[in-house]
């Protein structure tokens, strides 16, 4: 290590180099820090600007957000060397067009065929627009950090997208999805022929202290005290004057908050009241169709009751049916051994059997049975009807004076 001693002041070579990379590095590690504070800063703000109005291409708040996100992707990006080995610039739409081909659905194919963009830079403004509306610019931005191959190739060492900052990046953007954008893609906003400006004045806010004012009125009262011009009462004023503008921003940011909180609760509340109603409906609904199945199963109960009570009804008439049957079969019998000398009382037992032959042609219960099977008021009125209305009883035919022998 060479040193020279020049008057007394000794200059050593050897550490300029060390002491310069040190500074390159501690530069790159601040500018890096102070694009993603800056970028986080520009999300917040935009996400609080979307509760009250609609985000497009006027908004200062989406302006100087594309531009720092045009910064964060353009930092240390590598140029694209020619033929004749000179390196020319190359803009991030170079690298998004490639490592997001694999993001399933994508724009890019769209983006490259617009008429009225042509300028790469512009293409690339065009498809933050894109993305954003399409509510996938942090899936763009995942899928092209995971192509780490394509992102070393297009990139130099020291990069936002290469280093840990690049996580922390596609977190921020996430929250994005929940805004909805408008643009216009045929606006000024996509001219590539001027750099992208970052706005720093609306996240550099300086808030004194209480006990800095203080300080500060002390020492005005000392130098006043000194006989000092310049120390006025009016140069007390600046300090309570930057103090009262602060508090009334915060006021103001409490009120706004405020007012968003009462819109929320009065759609909160419009949003319960009509489940309410929609619940009572339902309850109302729910009550008619469990009426509506008691009823029918009252309904039910009672038809099975009554086709339980015809179909015993109906046993009853067949048993007397096949009593009748035997009693003509033993008529037949009797008049065929008895001969010609009992005409006479087989013309009276031929009486009886064709009045029981008749009675059993006109037998309502099989009418009824017929209209059980095709209508419930048919069988409904047979059970009005008694046996001894439609039937005549065996026993009393037996000893009606009509059959008694002569």
């Amino acid at each position: 290590m060479a040193s020279l001693s020049l008057g007394g002041l000794s200059v050593n070579r050897g550490g300029g180099s060390s002491s310069k990379k040190s500074l390159n590095a501690r530069n790159a590690a601040v500018e890096r820090r102070n694009l993603i504070t800056v970028c986080r800063f520009s999300v917040k703000t935009l996400i609080d600007r979307s509760c009250f109005e609609t985000i497009d291409d006027s908004s200062p708040e989406f302006n100087n957000f594309a531009a720092i996100l045009e910064q964060i992707l353009s930092h240390r990006l590598k140029g694209q060397v020619t033929w004749f080995g000179y390196e020319s610039p190359r803009s991030f739409w170079d690298y998004i067009r490639v490592a997001c081909r694999k993001v399933s659905q994508n724009c890019i194919c769209s983006i490259e065929n617009m008429e009225n963009v042509s300028s790469s830079r512009a293409k690339g403004r065009a498809w933050i627009r894109v993305a954003l509306m399409e509510k996938h610019l942090s899936e763009y931005i995942s899928t092209a950090l995971r192509d780490f191959k394509t992102t070393r190739r297009f990139y130099e060492d020291g990069a936002i997208v290469l280093g840990e900052e690049a996580n922390m990046l596609a977190g921020m953007l996430l929250g994005l999805n929940a805004i909805d954008f408008s643009f216009c893609l045929k606006g000024e906003g996509l001219d590539g022929n001027f750099p992208a400006v970052i706005d720093y004045t609306p996240y550099l806010k300086f808030t004194q202290s209480s006990d800095s004012i203080s300080s500060d009125e002390e020492e005005l009262r000392t130098l006043g005290s000194s006989g000092s011009e310049s120390s006025t009462p009016e140069n007390i004023g600046p300090p309570f004057i930057m103090d009262e503008n602060s508090w009334f921003n915060k006021c103001k940011r409490v009120k706004q908050k405020y007012q968003l909180t009462l819109e929320q609760k009065g759609y909160l509340e419009e949003l319960l009241r009509l489940r309410e109603n929609q619940l009572a409906e339902s309850v109302s609904q729910n009550k008619l169709l469990l009426q509506r199945i008691e009823d029918s199963d009252l309904t039910h109960k009672l038809e099975k009751e009554q086709l339980e009570y015809i179909i015993v009804e109906l046993q009853d008439q067949l048993k007397s049916f096949q009593s009748l049957d035997q009693l003509s079969a033993e008529v037949s019998l009797s008049q065929t051994s008895l001969g010609p000398a009992h005409s006479q009382d087989g013309d009276g037992k031929q009486d009886v059997l064709n009045l029981l032959s008749e009675g059993k042609e006109d037998t309502p219960s099989l009418l009824g049975l017929c209209g059980s099977l095709t209508s419930v008021a048919s069988y409904k009125s047979l059970t009005s009807l008694k046996s001894s209305d439609y039937l005549p009883s065996p026993t009393t035919e037996m000893t009606s004076p009509g059959l008694t022998p002569s």
